[in-house]
């Protein structure tokens, strides 16, 4: 197997491997979530609650969806649950669309040899 061939399936599998983030992304609460905290750190669910007009009830089912594929953690302090962001799994999504900007670049670039060969 070539080494261009072995990327690609590389990477293929990397965005498979973070389509479940992207669907968690998907949900404009659950990103509001993800921004919160990536902005101003770990929070209670109280906290997130806070101006967003959503049941602390909604906020927590939002809180494990995401907690399920990796992007927060949450850990009892006192009698309170705070929730963290996993900055790694952002990453991870990150390099994912990183590698379609490649593919795409790539795409295009044979593209416009094809068409200036023409």
């Amino acid at each position: 197997m070539s080494l261009p061939t072995r990327r690609r399936q590389t990477s293929d599998a990397a965005i498979r491997a973070s389509a479940p983030i992207f669907a968690a992304l998907g949900d404009d609460t659950r990103l509001r979530i993800v921004g919160r905290l990536s902005a101003d750190g770990p929070a209670s669910i109280a906290r997130l609650t806070v101006g967003t007009g959503v049941t602390r009830q909604a906020v927590t089912k939002h809180l494990h969806v995401l907690s399920e594929v990796g992007l927060v953690r949450g850990r009892h302090v006192g009698r309170e649950n705070v929730w963290e962001l996993q900055r790694q799994q952002l990453y991870q999504a990150r390099q994912s669309l990183d590698a379609i900007a490649m593919q795409w670049d790539r795409a295009l670039g044979r593209l416009k040899a094809f068409i200036e060969r023409e």
